[in-house]
C-alpha cells in the first residue's frame, strides 16, 4: 500500500476543479427523451430522468453563440451528438466517442448545440469538456480547431495476470509508446516535453492496470466516474470521486465488481498567472479588461451563421468543415 501517492480525494457532482495546466472539467450528463421532428425533447425533465436544458430560440438543447479567449476546450462526447459552428466559418457534427480540440487563442465565438437525433428511442447524452489553459504566447495566437474522430483515436489494450482487460484511449500525449493524434500546434499539449497525457480508461470487472510515472513536477488527476469502487494502491475510491496523485511513481489501479471508467489527466504546469472571468482566461485583470473591450468592439469576427443556435438536418452524418467550407473532413 502506498497511501502517500494520494494527495487528496474529492466527491464530484458536475464541475471538476483542477490545477495548472488544467483549469476545470465539466462532466455533463443528460437523460434526454425521445425527440420530436425538430430534434427537441418531447418530455420535460423529471427527477428520475433529469436533464439540464439550455434553450435556444429553436428549443434544441445546447449553448448558443458565445465567446472564448485564452485557453482550449477539449470536448469528449461519450454519447449523443454536438453541432459546432464558429466565427471562423468552421462547422461540423461529432459525437459518440469523438473529440473536438478547440484552441481559442486571441478570441473566437462558437456555439455547441445538442440535436436529439432519435424519434424512436431516448437520446442519452454524456459529455466531458476540459478547459485547458494556454501559455501567454499561445493566448496571442489565432484560434484553431481540430477533430479527433473515434475511428482514429488510438487504444492501448492491456491484459492483466488474470486475463482481464484494460482499454486506454490515448487522447493526448502517449501511453506505453503509443502516441495520440497530434494536437493543434499552438497548444501547451503539442510539445512532447510538456507531457500532457489525457487517457479515457475502461476496465473490465476486477481488471488491474498500472499507469506509468511521469515527471515529479507534473500535475496528476484520476476521475473515477463509472463503477462502484476503484482501488488505487490499496486505497478504495468511491464512484464519482476525483483523486490528485503523486506524479513520479507508477500508480496501480484495481477495479471493483462492475465495469469501471476513469478520466486520467496529467501534465507539466504552465506556471503563469491566471486571471479568469467567465469564458476569458488571461494573465492579468488588465488583459481581461482589454479583451472584453475588444470583444465588445469586434465580437471576435463576423458571425456567419443564420442564427445564434443553428443545427444541421437530422440526416447529416458526422463531418468537419474548415475555412468556410473550403475544406471538408469525414471520419472515414
Amino acid at each position: 500500500m502506498q497511501k502517500d501517492v494520494i494527495y487528496s480525494i474529492q466527491a464530484i457532482e458536475f464541475r471538476i476543479d483542477l490545477k495548472d495546466p488544467f483549469l476545470f472539467t465539466a462532466h455533463h450528463i443528460d437523460h434526454f427523451p425521445v425527440a420530436d421532428a425538430e430534434m427537441r425533447p418531447t418530455k420535460p425533465s423529471t427527477p428520475e430522468k433529469p436533464y439540464n436544458m439550455y434553450y435556444s430560440e429553436t428549443g434544441v438543447p445546447g449553448f448558443p453563440e458565445h465567446p472564448h479567449t485564452g485557453f482550449e476546450t477539449i470536448t469528449l462526447v461519450e454519447s449523443g451528438y454536438v453541432d459546432h459552428f464558429d466565427s471562423l466559418g468552421n462547422s461540423g457534427r461529432y459525437g459518440a466517442g469523438d473529440v473536438q480540440w478547440l484552441s481559442t487563442g486571441n478570441g473566437v465565438e462558437h456555439c455547441e448545440m445538442f440535436p436529439l437525433l432519435h424519434m424512436d428511442k431516448e437520446n442519452p447524452f454524456e459529455l466531458f469538456q476540459i478547459w485547458f489553459n494556454s501559455s501567454p504566447e499561445e493566448k496571442a495566437e489565432d484560434p484553431d480547431y481540430k477533430m479527433m474522430w473515434r475511428e482514429h483515436i488510438p487504444h492501448v489494450i492491456q491484459t492483466d495476470a488474470n486475463g482481464l482487460k484494460a482499454d486506454i484511449r490515448v487522447i493526448s500525449g502517449q501511453f506505453n509508446g503509443q502516441d495520440a493524434i497530434q494536437r493543434p500546434p499552438f497548444s501547451w499539449a503539442y510539445a512532447k516535453e510538456n507531457k500532457v497525457n489525457i487517457y479515457m480508461i475502461h476496465l473490465e470487472p476486477h481488471a488491474e492496470v498500472t499507469i506509468p510515472a511521469t515527471t515529479s513536477t507534473s500535475t496528476r488527476f484520476c476521475y473515477f466516474y463509472n463503477g462502484p469502487e476503484l482501488n488505487i494502491d490499496g486505497v478504495v475510491i468511491d464512484f464519482k470521486h476525483l483523486v490528485e496523485l503523486k506524479p513520479d511513481v507508477n500508480i496501480h489501479l484495481k477495479n471493483g465488481a462492475e465495469i469501471g471508467r476513469i478520466m486520467w489527466l496529467e501534465g507539466e504546469p504552465i506556471g503563469a498567472p491566471v486571471a479568469m472571468r467567465g469564458p476569458f482566461v488571461l494573465n492579468s485583470d488588465q488583459e481581461l479588461n482589454t479583451a472584453f473591450a475588444r470583444y465588445r468592439q469586434t465580437h471576435f469576427g463576423h458571425w456567419p451563421w443564420p442564427s445564434p443556435a443553428p443545427v444541421f438536418k437530422r440526416e447529416q452524418p458526422r463531418f468537419a468543415s474548415y475555412k468556410s467550407g473550403k475544406e471538408v473532413e469525414h471520419p472515414e
